[in-house]
């Protein structure tokens, strides 16, 4: 259940970390604002994904927001910490352009590592009844 919830948050990470580092280094943004930039459209990308669902089962909007909020805010934020410490801490990673491997290589590299992560963390919060499994009652 942990990995299927971690795997779920890292699909709507990955869309908005993939989509600003894009971005950023298409648009030739400082290191800093890329990753700003990453983390900002994860977090929109998670809630996002997490929502869609939540609405589906005819729940309202202001309520859907605080599920997603409470079901995937610690997931996202240690994803995205994880994610960009590598992408960050990958010699030539930020600086590499959309068209070299080092760039792909190492996103995708640090994603596979938060995802690994993220995964003890998801499982901890759902054995106490958080995170994720506050999505559960709305399937």
């Amino acid at each position: 259940m942990a990995a299927q919830a971690t795997l779920h948050c890292l699909t709507g990470c990955a869309i908005g970390e993939v989509l600003g580092m894009v971005i950023g280094t298409a648009a030739g943004l400082h290191n800093g604002a890329t990753v700003a930039l990453s983390i900002v459209l994860a977090f929109v990308f998670g809630y996002a994904l997490t929502m869609r669902g939540v609405l589906r089962a005819h729940v309202p909007f202001r309520q859907a927001a605080k599920v997603a909020l409470a079901a995937d805010t610690v997931s996202i934020a240690v994803m995205e910490l994880v994610d960009n410490t590598v992408m960050v801490g990958v010699p030539g990673a930020l600086n590499a352009g959309l068209a070299d491997a080092l760039f792909w290589g190492s996103l995708v590299f640090s994603l596979l590592v938060a995802f690994v992560a993220t995964t003890p963390v998801n499982r901890w919060m759902i054995s106490r009844g958080k995170g994720h499994s506050v999505v559960h009652a709305h399937h």
